[in-house]
């Protein structure tokens, strides 16, 4: 039939369906991998510090960095074949650090201000 037809209408439907569940799967793997050092530095102990919990959060950076860095070598090797996790990893720690890099920013400024107050 030369791909016309109901026949190759049923495989795209399920190609793109595999497609779909694919991409659903690579995205729940990330979000499992960037909630779990999220869970644990978000419970800080009463009583923590400003400090402590500025530590906690550079740490889980750290840790999605580490995991992206570790998921593009892996797939540098062969050994990991879907593309999309990697990217979705490599973008997650991309947003990480901006948000990183804007609470910086917003701290410096902070500091800055306070500096200027006591002149």
């Amino acid at each position: 039939m030369n791909g016309v037809g109901p026949m190759s209408s049923v495989q795209q439907v399920m190609e793109m369906r595999r497609d779909l569940l694919s991409r659903s799967q690579a995205l729940q793997d990330v979000r499992a991998v960037s909630s779990a050092p999220a869970q644990s530095a978000g419970a800080v102990p009463a009583g923590s510090g400003f400090a402590d919990a500025l530590d906690g959060a550079l740490q889980t950076v750290s840790g999605v960095q580490r995991r992206s860095g570790e998921m593009q070598a892996a797939y540098e090797r062969g050994e990991v074949t879907d593309i999309a996790k990697v990217m979705l990893a490599r973008q997650e720690a991309g947003v990480a650090f901006e948000a990183t890099l804007q609470v910086r920013n917003k701290l410096l400024s902070a500091y800055q201000e306070i500096m200027r107050m006591g002149s």
